[in-house]
C-alpha cells in the first residue's frame, strides 16, 4: 500500500471546543485555538503537534499569523493579547490593557502593527517592536469584525450600531463612516487593491467604494459572505433557499447559483486560486464547487462549523462540533475520498450508448450527475433546478438531455458541455415526467397541474397544451413512431394525436392509480400497470382492452415489453415477484420468485434472453427468460433504506454487445455490473460503484500490511481498523541489515577465537569469543534475515 491516498489525513482530536484555527501564510504550520485557554500548533509536514502554547487563563477567541508566519497573535476571554514565537513556542509579549474579553485580533500586512478589539467596543493598535499601545479607538459599540486595508494604512470596523468606521492607522484619525446597513455589520473585507469594501449584516450585503464612501450595490444575502482572491466576485449564502450564490462586484449581477445543501450552511470559503468554493452545512456535508462549471463534489463528515483552504489549495480543514479538525486532500489523486453520490435514493437513470455515458437524477439534491459508463469516472454535475428532479430523458441524437422538476420547469441541457440551453416555463405545478420524441425535435412533459405540454426543442416554445385529465398526470411517453403521446394519471390513460393535440382515446378500466405505461416495440399496443394489482393490454387503434393479466398479490409497479414484443414482464413492489406474460394468449409463462426485498425495477437484456429484477437496496436477481430459472443473484444491503415505489426506473441495461446493467441505490450511489458466463454458469461482476465519500474500515484487519505511511497508519487506526501494519520496506531492510551485522560480528569473533587458540591464549581477546550455541543462533538469525528479505522484498 505504498503511496496509497485515502483523500484525508488523520483528524486532530481535542478535549475541548475548537474556537478558531488557521494555516500559516506558507502552509507549513497550523494553529488551533481552544476553549480551555490553550493554543495548539501543528507542523503540516507530519501533522504532529509541535507546541502547546499555554498562558491564557480563559477561552482563546481569535488567532492570527504574521505575514512571514513566524509569529502568532491571540486574543482571549482573560482580557489579554499575547504574541508567540512559532519556532520556539515562547510568549514574546503580553498586552494587558483591555478591560473586557478580546474577541478579534489581526496583523497588519506589514507585520509591524497588531489590532485587537474587546467586548466594550474598544480597539487597540499595538507596535510590535516595542509592545507599546499606539492608538486607542473607543466608543465604537460592539465590533463584530475588523480588517486592515491591503497597504496597512487603514483599518475598517464592522459595528453593532449598523455602521462601518474607517480609521487612518498612520494619522490616527477617523477617515469616514459608511452608513446604510439596517442591522449589525458582522463581516467586512477589502478587495485586493483596497478600493472596494464588502460588508454584510443580517439582511444584506453591500459593496462600497472606499474613497467616495458610497454604496455601489446592495445584494440580498443574509448569511456567510466571502470575497474572491481576485476581488471580483462575492460568494454568499441565503438561509431561505440553501443556495450559495456568486455575484459580480462590478455589475452587481448574480453569476451562478449552487444548489444542493440540505442543512443550515455554516461556512463558505474560496480556494487561493479562486477556481473553487467550499461550503459546509449542519447536515454533515461539505461541498466543493467548481466556480466555472458548477460541478459539485461532496465530502461526508460530522456536523461542520467552519471550513478553510490551505494556502496552496490542496487541502481543506473543517472544524467539527465533536472537537476535531478534519483534514481533506482535494488535490490530485484524491478522487477516492470525493463523493459523487446523490444525497439520497437515485430515482432516474438513462444510458447514452454513443458516448457510453450514464445520467442519474435524485430528488433531494436537485442535481443531475453524469458518469463514464465504462470507467465510472465522474464527469460533471448539472445544477440549476431549485427543487426535486423527478426524471431525465436523452434525445435520440444523444446531444441533448431534458430534466423535469418540482420547481415547475423543464430544463434542456447540452450533453457535451453540461450547459443549460433552455428553461421551459409554463406548468403551474410540479413537473412529474419528461420524454423526447423519437425524432428529437419535440419534448413532452406532464404535471400535477393536470396538463401535458409539447415543446419545440429548437425554440423552447410550447407548441400545445393537452388538457383532459382531471387529476395529476404522472407519466408521459411517445409512441415508437412519434405520432402519438400517451399520458397516465389517476386511473385513466389518454392517447393524444401529436399533430393536432386531439384526444384519440381515453383508456378506462383500472380501478386504481395507473403507475406505469409502456408502448410495444411496434407501437400497436400499450401495457399499463396499476395499484389495482392488474396489468392491462390496450389496442392503440381502437382503444379497447385486449387482455387483463391477473395474478399479482400486490400493486403492480413495473411493466416492460420484451425487445421482440411477444412478452411482457410485470413486477409487484410488495409481493416481490416478477411475472412473464404472453402478449398473444395472455398466458402467464413464468412467475419468478426469489427476491427478498421489494422490487423497484425490472428490465430485459437487449437480446431479450435475460431479465433482471432490481432492488434499491442493491439486491439483483438474473433470470433466464425461456425457463424462468434464477441464474444468479446479488445480496442486498440490509442496512439500506428503500424509497418510493412510484419512482421512475433506477435501472437500465447497457450495450447490446455486452450484457451489462446499471442500477441506482437508495444511498445515492450508482453501480455498473457485468454479466459473466463461463460454460453454463452465470455470475455478476461489479465494474464500478460511485463513491460515497466515506472511508469505511471499521473492523478491517491491516495486520502485516506493508508500505503504509505514518499518516495512513494513524488514519486507519482512527477509523477502527485492527492489527498492526508491517514495517515499511525501508525499515525492514534496516532491521535485516542490523541482524546481518550481528551475525557477521559473531562469526568474526568465532574465527578470531580459533586463530588465537592456535597461537597463544589472550584473556582479553578470549573473553570476546562465542560459544557453539551462540554461533548456531547467529546462523539461524542470518537465515531468518535472508528469508525475510525474500518474503518482504
Amino acid at each position: 500500500m505504498k503511496d496509497v491516498q485515502f483523500g484525508e489525513l488523520p483528524y486532530l482530536k481535542h478535549d475541548c471546543r475548537v474556537e478558531a484555527c488557521m494555516y500559516s501564510p506558507d502552509g507549513s504550520s497550523f494553529v488551533v485555538a481552544l476553549s480551555d485557554g490553550n493554543i495548539n500548533v501543528y507542523a503540516t509536514s507530519s501533522w504532529e503537534r509541535t507546541w502547546i502554547l499555554g498562558g491564557h487563563s480563559n477561552r482563546v477567541n481569535s488567532v492570527a499569523y504574521s505575514l512571514k508566519g513566524d509569529r502568532i497573535v491571540s486574543g482571549s476571554d482573560d482580557y489579554t493579547v499575547r504574541i508567540w514565537d512559532v519556532a520556539t513556542g515562547d510568549c514574546l509579549f503580553i498586552f494587558i490593557d483591555h478591560t473586557s474579553p478580546v474577541y478579534n485580533v489581526a496583523y497588519s500586512p506589514q507585520g509591524n502593527v497588531i489590532a485587537s478589539s474587546d467586548g466594550d467596543g474598544t480597539v487597540r493598535l499595538w507596535e510590535l517592536e516595542s509592545g507599546d499601545c499606539r492608538s486607542i479607538i473607543s466608543e465604537l459599540d460592539y465590533i463584530h469584525d475588523m480588517a486592515f486595508s491591503p497597504k496597512g494604512d487603514a483599518i475598517a470596523f464592522g459595528c453593532a450600531d449598523c455602521r462601518i468606521r474607517l480609521w487612518d492607522v498612520v494619522a490616527e484619525e477617523c477617515l469616514g463612516i459608511l452608513i446604510g446597513h439596517t442591522n449589525s455589520v458582522t463581516t467586512i473585507a477589502y478587495s485586493t487593491h483596497g478600493d472596494i469594501l464588502v460588508s454584510r449584516d443580517y439582511d444584506s450585503v453591500r459593496v462600497w467604494e472606499v474613497k467616495a464612501e458610497v454604496c455601489r450595490h446592495t445584494l440580498q444575502g443574509d448569511q456567510f459572505t466571502v470575497l474572491s482572491p481576485k476581488g471580483n466576485q462575492i460568494a454568499l449564502h441565503k438561509a431561505s433557499n440553501g443556495e450559495v450564490e456568486l455575484w459580480d462586484i462590478e455589475t452587481g449581477a448574480c453569476l451562478r447559483r449552487f444548489s444542493g445543501h440540505e442543512g443550515y450552511i455554516n461556512g463558505v470559503a474560496y480556494s487561493p486560486q479562486g477556481d473553487q468554493i467550499v461550503s459546509c452545512d449542519s447536515g454533515e456535508t461539505i461541498r466543493l464547487w467548481d466556480v466555472e462549471t458548477g460541478e459539485c463534489r461532496q465530502l461526508t463528515t460530522g456536523c461542520v462549523a467552519k471550513v478553510l483552504f490551505s494556502p496552496k489549495g490542496d487541502y481543506i480543514a473543517s472544524v467539527n462540533d465533536d472537537n476535531t479538525v478534519r483534514l481533506w486532500n482535494v488535490g490530485s489523486g484524491s478522487s477516492r475520498k470525493i463523493s459523487n453520490n446523490h444525497a439520497s435514493s437515485v430515482i432516474g437513470l438513462k444510458y447514452l450508448s454513443k458516448q457510453n455515458q450514464v445520467a442519474s437524477c435524485n430528488q433531494e439534491d436537485f442535481t443531475i450527475r453524469i458518469w463514464d459508463a465504462k470507467t465510472g469516472v465522474f464527469n460533471r454535475t448539472l445544477t440549476g433546478h431549485s427543487e426535486y428532479v423527478w426524471n431525465i430523458s436523452y434525445s435520440p441524437q444523444e446531444d441533448r438531455l431534458a430534466s423535469c422538476s418540482d420547481d415547475w420547469t423543464v430544463r434542456l441541457w447540452d450533453v457535451e458541455s453540461g450547459v443549460c440551453l433552455r428553461i421551459l416555463h409554463g406548468h403551474t405545478s410540479s413537473v412529474s415526467d419528461v420524454a423526447f420524441s423519437p425524432h428529437g425535435d419535440q419534448i413532452a412533459s406532464c404535471s400535477e397541474d393536470t396538463t401535458v405540454r409539447l415543446w419545440n426543442v429548437n425554440t423552447g416554445k410550447c407548441r400545445r397544451v393537452l388538457t383532459g385529465h382531471y387529476d395529476s398526470v404522472n407519466i408521459v411517453t411517445y409512441s415508437p413512431q412519434g405520432n402519438q403521446v400517451a399520458s397516465a394519471g389517476s386511473d385513466e390513460i389518454i392517447l393524444w394525436d401529436v399533430g393536432t393535440g386531439a384526444c384519440q382515446h381515453t383508456l378506462t378500466g383500472h380501478s386504481d392509480t395507473v403507475l406505469r405505461i409502456a408502448y410495444s416495440p411496434n407501437g400497436n399496443q400499450i401495457a399499463s400497470a396499476s395499484y389495482d394489482k392488474t396489468v392491462r393490454l390496450w389496442d392503440v387503434k381502437t382503444g379497447m382492452c385486449s387482455h387483463i393479466f391477473i395474478g399479482h398479490q400486490g400493486e403492480v409497479t413495473r411493466v416492460v415489453y420484451s425487445p421482440r414484443g411477444d412478452q411482457i414482464a410485470s413486477a409487484s413492489y410488495n409481493d416481490k415477484t416478477v411475472r412473464l406474460w404472453d402478449t398473444e394468449s395472455g398466458e402467464c409463462r413464468h412467475t419468478l420468485v426469489g427476491n427478498k426485498m421489494e422490487i423497484s425495477a425490472i428490465a430485459y437484456s437487449p437480446r431479450g434472453n435475460l431479465i433482471v429484477s432490481w432492488s434499491e437496496t442493491g439486491e439483483a436477481m438474473l433470470w433466464d427468460v425461456a425457463t424462468g430459472d434464477c441464474l444468479c443473484g446479488l445480496n442486498h444491503d440490509e442496512s439500506a433504506q428503500w424509497g418510493n415505489d412510484l419512482s421512475p426506473h433506477p435501472f437500465v441495461w447497457m450495450s447490446p454487445d455486452v450484457d451489462s446493467f446499471i442500477g441506482g441505490l437508495s444511498n445515492g450511489s450508482v453501480e455498473v455490473w457485468d454479466v459473466i458466463k463461463e460454460g453454463d454458469q452465470y455470475g455478476l461482476h461489479m465494474r464500478w460503484r460511485s463513491t460515497n465519500g466515506q472511508l469505511t474500515v471499521e473492523g478491517a484487519c491491516v495486520q502485516d500490511v506493508q508500505g503504509l505511511s505514518d499518516f495512513n497508519k494513524r488514519l486507519l487506526k482512527q477509523r477502527g481498523a485492527t492489527g498492526e501494519p508491517s514495517l515499511r520496506l525501508r525499515e525492514a531492510s534496516k532491521k535485516v541489515m542490523s541482524m546481518a551485522s550481528v551475525v557477521s560480528k559473531l562469526k568474526a569473533s568465532s574465527s578470531n577465537k580459533e586463530a588465537l587458540t592456535r597461537s597463544s591464549t589472550s584473556p582479553e581477546i578470549h573473553s570476546m569469543g562465542c560459544s557453539e550455541q551462540q554461533l548456531e543462533q547467529a546462523e539461524t538469525m542470518e537465515n531468518l534475515s535472508i528469508h525475510s528479505v525474500v518474503t518482504n522484498g
